[in-house]
């Protein structure tokens, strides 16, 4: 893992700064979202891609992206919530007061 984020700090830079600013762009929507079967599912199988990644199911190359790939995916979600929780505080600040 140390390796992975000394050989591509870059990369998973520019993955966390895409989240930010996906975050930031990105226009809230107050929908009904998944279903709960669907939400399960996905569940499991992010549990399931993890479980893989820590017990080190996949061997080799692709062992290897998967480790990437859940590094830069994990980045990009955190920078997702602060560009959205950033936007929604400076909106916030910036409406007059009724």
């Amino acid at each position: 893992m140390a390796y992975l984020t000394t050989f591509y700090w870059g990369w998973l830079l520019a993955s966390l700064l895409l989240g930010f600013g996906m975050g930031w762009i990105s226009v809230v929507q107050h929908g009904e979202g998944v279903s709960r079967k669907l939400r399960w599912w996905l569940s499991a199988l992010a549990a399931a891609v993890v479980a893989a990644a820590v017990a080190r199911v996949v061997p080799g190359r692709f062992g290897y992206w998967l480790d990437l790939g859940l590094i830069m995916f994990a980045l990009y979600l955190c920078g997702c919530a602060v560009g959205s929780w950033l936007r929604e505080w400076v909106v916030s600040r910036s409406t007059p007061a009724a």
